[in-house]
């Protein structure tokens, strides 16, 4: 026992020393490649990130150029890799579980509520993401996520610094430097064909139910409107990321506010939608619009390059949902709709203290972390933002005298006229979003650029882009005037603190699901069938429990809760 205990001691030895040559090895050979290098540099390294989110969001194909100047720069050759799958919540559940991951993820996030959140947190407490915090807090722009009132409550308290784990594993993105900064002049929602709207004398904005809407594609219908290659145009296609069940459509038929979880407090009084009959009005409205052919039969399952495909070939009348920076529409083909009213009244803009919007890990198995740390730093710093948000100096931009840049015409002038190809520079003034998943934060365009949209500095006075107008006509300036600005907690955020939090929270996911199956289910009874069937397993599960729980919560000093 003595001979065996004695050679397994020197093979562990052996086997140490060997491990910490090869480290020392390492270190010396980064510090040698390091010589002579720019500050910015970090290391001689590929880095490959698995992104669990749409083709389009995910920008996997980036220029050579750009590529070559990252390189040049920090030494980092970044290779994106979109995971298969629609559902990105299922493929980010399927990815973890199989324990293959690359350097880092990157998903959707745009709260502690989303689906994502726990199957992330589940992840972490299994020891499979790397703890981030002493890294993030040796950096320069994402350092200041520790200052006190930077982050805004969800994103500090139930995301970054959650009290159920011991470090910092998930890092929240595109946080807005300044409170109630709302950034560019995003307005998503439906979307009508210009040409179309022009020619039966509908002024879109005066849209503001869904039964405006439906007289909106009856007009459509009954015109026969043909799509650029000659086909009819369906009078509603699905959002311009493909099928899905998004709320912007019929607002007015959908029990929920801002955060989009289907919760609302009326007269103090919190419910989930399916303790209402809003579920079964949306139900209704959906079987009409597409007994009548108003609706396409793929509306909630289109594949997203068919919807785009569409877009650009104005086969829908209305895109269901669409947003003033999309790519496939900077030629302003469609224009924005509404907004429609919600179910409490008339529609009022809200913003949050400040945003959030998707996040990245690294896995554990991942070889120094803190490379892909100082990366997504330098991809946030104003110098990364500069060459993900601009292009290269030259090539796209100048700098004026303020060293703030100045777009080339050719590239606005490309832009307007022929996106796709613009879309081939790589960067996000084109529409290419490679760098959005580990540096998109920090954002003030107008302190780092000297321009809030891009491209003002280049312009003439006064003269705005396609986005700028599309925020126009939809009248931005004016709702976010009278917009209301809240720091709170969505009431998904408190699962984690009801007693049965993660059965109701698959009760809510099914109910969810329970509605898409109701809009194909062949007749209003079956519809009703499967609807009760997922508010008695919320019932089930404790729903009104947990509605007294947030009730209690909203009376709390300390506690803001957003619906």
């Amino acid at each position: 026992m003595k001979k065996i205990f004695a050679l397994l001691l020197c093979t562990l030895l052996v086997f140490v020393t060997a491990c910490g040559n090869d480290k020392k090895q390492d270190e010396e050979k980064r510090k040698e490649d390091a010589k002579g290098k720019p500050d910015t540099w970090i290391a001689d390294r590929t880095i490959t990130g698995l992104v669990f989110e749409s083709e389009g969001d995910v920008s996997p194909e980036m220029n050579p150029e750009i590529q070559k100047k990252i390189k040049e720069k920090t030494g980092i050759t970044l290779k994106l890799q979109k995971a298969s799958g629609n559902d990105s919540t299922e493929a980010l559940t399927s990815g973890l579980a199989s324990g293959d991951l690359p350097d880092f993820i990157a998903y959707y996030l745009n709260d502690s509520g989303r689906p994502e959140m726990k199957v992330l947190t589940k992840a972490a407490k299994q020891g499979q993401l790397t703890d981030l915090t002493d890294m993030l807090k040796d950096t320069d722009v994402y350092s200041k996520y520790f200052e006190k009132g930077y982050l805004p409550q969800d994103t500090r308290d139930n995301i970054m610094f959650r009290d159920d784990l011991d470090g910092t594993y998930f890092v929240h993105m595109s946080v807005n430097r300044k409170p109630g900064d709302p950034g560019p002049k995003t307005v998503g929602g439906p979307y009508i064909r210009k040409d179309i709207a022009e020619k039966l004398n509908i002024d879109p904005t005066d849209v503001k139910t869904s039964e405006d809407m439906q007289k909106v594609a009856e007009k459509i219908k009954k015109h026969g409107f043909k799509d650029d290659n000659g086909k009819p145009v369906t009078p509603i296609g699905p959002t311009a990321w493909g099928g899905s069940d998004r709320t912007p459509f019929y607002n007015d038929l959908v029990w929920t506010g801002s955060a989009d979880e289907k919760f609302m407090e009326k007269d103090g009084e919190v419910k989930h939608e399916a303790e209402t009959d809003y579920g079964m009005k949306r139900v209704k409205h959906v079987h009409e619009l597409m007994e009548k052919k108003l609706m396409h039969p793929e509306f909630y399952t289109m594949e997203e390059n068919k919807a785009k495909e569409g877009i650009v070939n104005g086969s829908f009348g209305i895109v269901s949902e669409l947003h003033n920076y999309v790519t496939e529409n900077q030629s302003m083909k469609y224009i924005p709709m509404g907004p429609l009213n919600n179910a409490k009244g008339k529609y009022q803009m809200e913003l949050p203290y400040k945003t959030g919007y998707s996040g990245w890990s690294i896995p554990k198995t991942t070889e120094h972390p803190e490379d892909i740390v100082k990366f997504a730093d330098f991809l946030a710093s104003r110098e990364g933002k500069l060459l993900a948000q601009y292009g290269i100096e030259g090539r796209d931009y100048e700098l004026n005298k303020d060293g703030n840049p100045v777009v080339k015409k050719e590239v606005l002038r490309e832009l307007e006229e022929n996106p796709d190809k613009a879309k081939k520079r790589g960067f996000r003034g084109v529409g290419a979003y490679w760098a959005e998943h580990l540096g998109y934060t920090d954002i003030d365009r107008k302190a780092d650029f000297g321009e809030r949209e891009y491209g003002d500095n280049a312009r003439a006075k006064g003269k705005k882009t396609n986005p700028e107008k599309m925020a126009d006509m939809w009248d931005y300036d004016e709702k976010l005037k009278n917009a209301k600005v809240i720091d709170g907690l969505t009431v998904k955020s408190f699962l984690p603190k009801f007693e049965r939090g993660e059965e109701l929270e698959i009760a809510l996911d099914n109910y969810d699901e329970a509605v898409k199956r109701a809009y194909y289910a062949k007749s209003e009874d079956e519809a009703k069938k499967i609807l009760d069937e997922a508010r008695q397993k919320l019932e089930d599960a404790g729903i009104k429990e947990f509605d007294d729980m947030i009730e209690k919560e909203m009376k709390k000093e300390d506690t803001k809760v957003r619906f």
